[in-house]
């Protein structure tokens, strides 16, 4: 961890990776944020699969194995699980401990199927286990997690996936579209002050993780619509100059200089299937709220 932050503070543009928000108190600060009035994804992609999870399921051979990349809330692939009915379920993290118990609870109330916890960093190769070799493989990333990826890591990620899923494999994807920048901003920089906490946790939990003197009273949190790249931004703003040992390295923080911390890209539909075309993919399938806000994908490996 202080090799991948000294290189982030260390480039000119000074940047931190998002992975580092979700330690215990950045992952419920996440849930909260999901549950705000203005961050509209969540409850717009659980609107679309009450509303289209059995057209969509009818989309998926029998007997499949759904691999999840990431477990976060268990609500979404409770919902998948039911209208599928697969015979097996990979749900793959890189936080063992956390996915280990949400499949715990999973089990329980699914006792039919067989759940093979993977833990892996989803953004890098890795092998499926044994018992499913045989099975369809349905791919499941909700979320418009795949914002979170520069447009080629995106391409490089789901090149993976489709090496991963094999052949005629199925992906279920949610995508969030382009709109309106008041609503893209306000999702990311709430009245409430929940995501500016979210990004400011950040900071503290580099500081108790790395023990290094690092106050999150010292930054800012920003969000902000780059138009020219499509994306929300966001970023730690540097409220005061100080200077921040890590592993014996020096590094001086300017007021006023910002530490760029995450991007969320949006895609309008014609930008996100060039994207799935050039990694293997097809659409087998699109479906959208009514505001056209939100789109979940199902794509299948060409």
């Amino acid at each position: 961890m202080a090799a991948e932050v000294l290189s982030g503070l260390r480039q000119a543009e000074k940047t931190l990776s998002p992975k580092f928000f979700y330690d215990e108190k950045g992952s419920r600060l996440f849930e909260a944020i999901t549950r705000l009035p203005e961050y509209y994804l969540t409850r717009t992609e659980l609107s679309i699969f009450d509303d289209y999870l059995d057209a969509l399921a009818a989309g998926v051979p029998e007997g499949s194995c759904v691999v999840e990349y990431g477990s976060g809330s268990s609500l979404k692939i409770r919902k998948v699980l039911e209208a599928i009915e697969p015979t097996a379920y990979v749900p793959v993290d890189i936080s063992g401990e956390h996915m280990v118990a949400m499949a715990r609870d999973l089990a329980e109330d699914f006792p039919g199927l067989a759940i093979y916890p993977t833990c892996a960093d989803f953004t890098s190769s890795f092998e499926l286990p044994a018992p499913v070799a045989g099975l369809p493989k349905v791919g499941f990333f909700p979320g418009s997690s795949i914002g979170n990826f520069e447009p080629l890591e995106a391409a490089a990620f789901l090149g993976r996936v489709a090496h991963t899923l094999g052949p005629g494999g199925k992906l279920i994807i949610g995508v969030d579209l382009k709109k309106e920048v008041g609503v893209l901003e306000a999702a990311y920089d709430d009245a409430a002050g929940v995501t500016a906490e979210f990004n400011l946790n950040l900071i503290t939990h580099l500081a108790e993780t790395l023990a290094i003197d690092l106050d999150p009273g010292r930054f800012s949190h920003r969000a902000e619509y780059n138009a020219e790249v499509g994306a929300i931004q966001m970023f730690l703003d540097v409220r005061e100059s100080h200077e921040v040992t890590i592993a014996g390295e020096t590094i001086s923080l300017a007021a006023g200089e910002a530490i760029h911390t995450e991007n969320s890209f949006k895609y309008e539909p014609a930008e996100f299937l060039a994207l799935t075309a050039g990694a293997g993919f097809a659409e087998a399938g699109r479906w959208s709220d009514p505001r056209g806000w939100f789109a979940v994908y199902l794509l299948e490996v060409a």
